[in-house]
């Protein structure tokens, strides 16, 4: 059998969150936290003050459950919903057996676009054989943070599509047919390639030029600029603003509070590109301040995708 918790009991010590590192990025997530305790990439913490960015999936409404067998820990996870993540660093077989009883998940690829179903994802773990830490409300969609996408080998000219993908994915809303975007930093074209397949109208900005195969796609136009150097006005009213630019986070921080004030664009995909080492003495150099800024823009929230690497992606809408 299995029991649930009257209210939810503390995990470890004082601990009320549970954040799951991506590990190529563990010690910018520990500098974050500042207090944390680490189970097989598991961050046990409470909530700092500033906003976490440096994770692949946060808990938000972690508890503890006590159960007798299998069966019992398998009933607990389906008496609250369907949909359930194992994240293991202990107790494998185990794990295993209990996963074997639940409603199966999906992890193959999903073909782009798809729509983020309605039904909640769920993450557990066990802390020993009879203990599962258990939440329901987790900030990822995707099963344990991960998502795949069938890569298309001969169309883009370069792997940046597929953050765009996951990017566009995740709020849930897509470039249509009739839409103007901007497409800044835009060489060789991988991000310019995905709006124009969606049917966009798509200008794409840049000193580079554009792949010659995605420069001659219909509804592409290519500007030779740099892009910071623009002025909203220079660009015109536009539906969607992208940036995959190489550059400082504050200088692409200032050129979209432009944006934001010219009101002339209202949904936003930019990459961060952070600077810095990624080493553990060196983490001290990474710019920590201006993601959280970005954060605070109005209807903005900073993540970091499966497919991002030393950088994050602000979503503006």
């Amino acid at each position: 059998m299995g029991v649930l918790p009257d209210g939810p009991p503390p995990l470890l010590g004082p601990y009320t969150r549970v954040f799951q590192a991506d590990p190529a990025f563990a010690g910018h997530l520990e500098r974050e936290l500042g207090v944390w305790e680490e189970r097989g990439g598991l961050y046990f913490a409470e909530s700092p003050p500033h906003p976490v960015f440096w994770h692949r999936n946060l808990w938000e409404a972690p508890f503890i459950a006590q159960f007798d067998s299998i069966s019992g820990a398998a009933k607990i996870l389906r008496d609250i919903q369907r949909n359930w993540a194992p994240i293991l660093w202990t107790q494998f077989r185990r794990g295993a057996l209990i996963a074997q009883k639940l409603p199966p998940i999906s992890r193959k690829p999903r073909p782009f676009p798809w729509v983020i179903p309605d039904t909640p994802m769920g993450a557990w773990t066990l802390l020993d054989h009879r203990t599962l830490a258990v939440s329901a409300d987790c900030t990822s969609p995707f099963p344990a943070g991960v998502i795949d996408f069938p890569e298309d080998h001969h169309g883009p000219p370069s792997r940046a599509y597929l953050k765009l993908w996951e990017a566009l994915v995740l709020a849930g809303s897509f470039p249509a047919a009739g839409e103007r975007c901007f497409d800044a930093g835009a060489s060789p074209g991988g991000w310019t390639w995905t709006l124009a397949n969606l049917g966009a109208s798509v200008v794409a900005c840049d000193r580079t030029p554009l792949d010659a195969r995605i420069a001659a796609l219909p509804g592409v136009t290519f500007v030779k600029h740099d892009a910071f150097t623009l002025n909203p006005q220079d660009i015109g009213p536009i539906d969607w603003l992208f940036c995959d630019a190489a550059c400082y986070p504050q200088r692409l921080l200032g050129w979209i509070e432009k944006w934001l004030a010219s009101g002339l664009c209202k949904r936003f995909v930019c990459t961060i590109k952070m600077q810095g080492s990624l080493d553990g003495t060196g983490a001290n150099t990474v710019d920590f301040d201006t993601p959280r800024r970005f954060a605070a823009l109005p209807g903005g929230r900073v993540v970091h995708l499966y497919h991002n690497k030393h950088e994050l992606t602000w979503l503006g809408f």
